[in-house]
């Protein structure tokens, strides 16, 4: 199965830094074959990568999208409008979006069919926080994210999708999950999808992990049964450490 793997720029990056960003990244373009690379800059850094990737084999996504069509909805971006924009990814649940914006499993989910009603491909993130890991209740956790995301979609839908594992503990503090944390979860994904959705759906999925991910670490996760990608933070603001990255994931699975 083809590696996906993301930069999530988050609120990092113009328009320009953007442009220099994604010049500077398709300059070993050759490098990434076998991979499938997606960039996911900010709402106003969209048109300025669109351009650059234009005929490229990178493709770019977005951090989010809200389910509405149109409407009086102030500072918010709709699914159609991405589409327009030249995207063909969209992060969905980000924890970022849960914990620090208030998204509940509900608004996931209608954010999750916008994304299908409108030909996008989600990424929906999943994950749960230290606290949770600590009290050993990950796989309940994961089981209500996922249960609610998933619930009104077609077994043929959740073939495409993209779920990316970012346990919240490890999300921007330089502390990865172990190989074994990211098999265990990634299994589970597997295992709940295998038993909701059926063997085609889940052998269709691609898991990635995401939290403090980076070229040093990439091949421990992209080499586990269930992982077929990542989702990048802080080692994709550069594009030198990103594209670095995809090399080192793309070796490892190679062998």
């Amino acid at each position: 199965m083809k590696l996906v793997i993301a930069a999530n720029w988050k609120m990092h990056k113009t328009g320009r830094e953007a442009k220099e960003f994604c010049l500077e990244l398709l300059q070993k373009e050759d490098d990434y074959k076998g991979v499938e690379v997606l960039i996911c800059p900010p709402f106003t850094a969209l048109s300025a990568a669109a351009a650059e990737l234009k005929d490229s084999s990178v493709k770019l996504g977005a951090q989010n999208l809200y389910p509405g069509a149109q409407g009086a909805f102030t500072g918010e971006i709709s699914a159609a409008m991405l589409k327009e924009a030249g995207v063909k990814y969209v992060i969905i649940g980000h924890s970022e979006r849960r914990h620090l914006m208030g998204e509940d499993d509900s608004l996931v989910a209608r954010k999750i069919e916008a994304a299908y009603e409108n030909g996008l491909n989600p990424i929906l993130c999943i994950g749960e926080k230290e606290e949770e890991r600590e009290k050993g209740i990950t796989e309940k956790v994961l089981k209500k994210q996922l249960a609610a995301a998933l619930e009104k979609l077609e077994p043929g839908q959740v073939k495409s999708l993209v779920i990316a594992y970012e346990p919240v503990w490890a999300i921007g503090t330089g502390k990865a999950a172990s190989a074994d944390d990211a098999a265990s979860a990634a299994d589970f994904i597997y295992s709940y999808l295998d038993k909701h959705f059926g063997k085609d759906a889940a052998a269709g999925v691609r898991i990635q992990y995401g939290g403090s991910v980076k070229a040093e670490n990439i091949g421990s996760f992209v080499t586990l049964e269930h992982v077929h990608g990542a989702l990048v933070g802080g080692a994709s603001l550069e594009a030198g450490s990103f594209s670095e990255l995809v090399r080192a994931a793309r070796k490892a699975v190679e062998g």
